[in-house]
């Protein structure tokens, strides 16, 4: 198996979710990622969570670091310094995500590190971005949920803003970090020239919102909160209940859809109603139509609906949880959970993980190693570098 960016060596500067989740993705695609932690308690994800049995790789530690090396380093020490430059020497993209200003004090911001490798691919991930009157402004995901928008879009008129239930921000943030790190990888490819990236969480995240925010710079109308209404409006885009109680969202927004909804209803007569004859239509007859749609499915579970609908070419789907929903069947065919190799303690035995999302055809995203312990690599990776005593001896003491 020859994944696609086997070679590509990246030196990642990166902590908590933004940052380790696109290197994390560009790992899945077979790079080398060496993580540089700072001495003490390294990422701090590595302590997310309550259960303490699992300090030291918590699940949100291993959900987004399996594979990666670990080296400790002291990035406020010279000769720590000077390792992590002769790593960088070595490396086709350098990731990075303090708060701006951090990796200039600490003498490895761009400038320095294009003079060491001319065509590196240093990416740079902050709250707020490197510019602008809010560069300097702390974030973590729900800050920036809150100041992008995002949370005042969910529920419905009149409820309270509310935080997306995961870091939404940070993932598609370390999304939109790898895609411009293979973007830049690619140019370098052709050009030989390397690249400054600048991912913001806010700059992403409204880009994420892309279908909100555009309609309004468009018309100047705000998007109104339609809870569990789809993006269409329409009122055949909705949260029904089923007759066993539980949920079922369905999709229907086109007129084929439609027609294929009031014959699995067995309601011939909606196909010659004025009232629904159309999208404008329908949304003007919503309330009356929804209840229809809520008495037919009483006849029948969620579960049942969702097997008759789908086959039936109609847009649906029961509410499930999480559990729920990654014990699927389906997800083992599509090979989206990985499960990781047994490690050398309690704490990486039977871990999985989750594969990048997309697949090939061949040589597809994996990984099969689990994340590293704080330091794990730092004794191989001063030997590959050549760092001799007194100074190997110091900084392996450092990463005990």
């Amino acid at each position: 198996m020859t994944l696609p960016l086997e070679g590509i060596r990246i030196a990642d500067f990166t902590h908590i979710m933004a940052g380790p989740y696109a290197t994390h993705l560009l790992r899945l695609l077979g790079a080398e990622v060496i993580k540089i932690e700072a001495p003490g308690r390294g990422d701090a994800m590595r302590y997310y969570g309550n259960d303490r049995s699992r300090d030291g790789m918590a699940p949100a530690f291993v959900a987004v670091n399996a594979g990666k090396k670990s080296i400790v380093l002291d990035l406020k020490d010279p000769d720590s310094l000077a390792i992590a430059k002769r790593l960088i020497e070595r490396s086709d993209v350098v990731v990075e995500n303090f708060r701006p200003g951090v990796m200039a004090r600490l003498g490895l911001d761009y400038p320095v590190v294009r003079a060491l490798k001319p065509g590196i691919v240093y990416c740079s991930v902050s709250g707020y971005g490197q510019s602008g009157p809010l560069r300097d402004w702390p974030a973590i995901d729900n800050i920036v949920q809150a100041t992008s928008g995002m949370m005042s879009l969910g529920g419905d008129p009149g409820d309270p803003p509310m935080r997306v239930g995961f870091p939404v921000v940070d993932t598609l943030t370390g999304l939109t970090a790898a895609f411009a790190i293979l973007a830049a990888l690619f140019r370098r490819q052709r050009s030989g020239d390397g690249e400054y990236i600048d991912v913001a969480m806010m700059d992403a995240s409204l880009a994420f919102m892309t279908s909100a925010v555009v309609p309004f710079l468009v018309t100047g109308r705000p998007m109104e909160r339609t809870g569990n209404t789809g993006y269409s409006g329409q009122p055949t885009a909705a949260l029904f209940e089923a007759g066993d109680g539980k949920l079922i969202s369905l999709g229907v927004v086109q007129q084929d859809q439609f027609h294929a909804l009031a014959r699995i209803l067995d309601r011939p007569g909606w196909l010659t109603d004025p009232r629904y004859a159309t999208a404008d239509t329908r949304r003007a007859n919503a309330s009356t139509l929804q209840q229809a749609i809520k008495e037919s499915l009483s006849h029948r579970s969620a579960a049942d609906w969702e097997s008759r609908m789908s086959a039936a070419g109609i847009p649906c789907g029961m509410v499930r949880s999480v559990e729920e929903a990654i014990s699927l069947p389906h997800l083992r065919t599509r090979g989206l959970r990985i499960p990781l190799q047994d490690g050398d303690s309690p704490l990486t035995e039977s871990l999985q993980v989750l594969n990048a999302g997309f697949l090939f055809d061949r040589d597809g995203p994996t990984v099969a190693e689990p994340p590293p312990f704080r330091g794990q690599h730092t004794t191989e990776i001063l030997d590959w570098l050549q760092v001799t005593p007194p100074v190997r001896t110091k900084i392996v003491e450092r990463s005990q």
